[in-house]
Formats: C-alpha cells, structure tokens, sequence
C-alpha cells in the first residue's frame, strides 16, 4: 500500500447509485474535492480566506481512472499525496473501498495558483503545504 499524507473516510450514500446500484461517475470527483478541502481546513487553510487576500487555487486539469465500482453504504476512503509540477501542484487521490481493501479510483488533480487575477509561478503551495508536497515523484 501506498504511504499518504492525508486519509478522509466516508460513506456512500444511496442517492450517489446510479440505476445499476453503482456510484455514478461523477461522485467521485466530489469525494476528492471534498477530500482536499478537508485536508486544507486540517492545516488552518481556508480558501475564502485566501480569495479575501486576492489568492485563489483554482483546478486546471482532473484525470479519473475508475477501477472498481463502489456501492451504496460501502465505506471508503479518499488518499492524498501530492508533488509539483512546473507553476502546478498535483494532487494525488486515490479511493480505496474499506471493506475488502481494493483501490476504486485513481485521480490526479492539476491546480493552479492565481494572485491579483494572474497566474502565478506556484510559490504558495510552498507556502501553504511545503512540508507535504513530495520532493519526487510518489506514484
């Protein structure tokens, strides 16, 4: 198993299923999100507080690889590690179904630094997250 620097627990949710009882595709983008804005307000970082000081972290690029499905009431858990790249941070997030261990999804979230309205060169997430971004690559 991989190491992570961050685990978030949950439950799906019936209303999450899709016709085949399955959860629909796009919940787990949701679940990463949320994911990272737990992980965020773990570190004190609040993103309406940033937008106040004229920084906003925007998603540029979300790649999902769906491996096995989830159903409903399976409780999972959403990973996170993360790594630079150029001006972006990427987030790592993988989901992992708690009952029988297998991994459901792979997602690697692209992000983006905008101070003032202009791109930045990604200084903040040193800033915000030094300690946890990976010096090298970890998937």
């Amino acid at each position: 198993m991989e190491k992570y620097i961050y685990s978030l627990e949950m439950k799906v949710r019936d209303y999450e299923c899709d016709i085949q009882g399955v959860v629909n595709n796009a919940n787990y983008q949701h679940y990463m999100e949320h994911a990272r804005h737990e992980f965020l307000e773990s570190l004190g970082v609040s993103f309406g507080k940033l937008h106040d000081e004229g920084i906003d972290l925007m998603v540029s690029k979300i790649t999902i690889e769906y491996k096995r499905p989830l159903h409903g009431s399976d409780r999972f858990a959403v990973r996170i590690n993360m790594q630079r790249k150029g001006a972006k941070l990427v987030i790592l997030q993988d989901i992992y179904n708690l009952a029988d261990g297998n991994l459901a999804t792979k997602g690697e979230v692209e992000v983006i630094c905008l101070r003032n309205g202009r791109l930045t060169r990604g200084e903040i997430f040193e800033e915000l997250l030094g300690g946890y971004i990976a010096d090298k690559e970890v998937y």
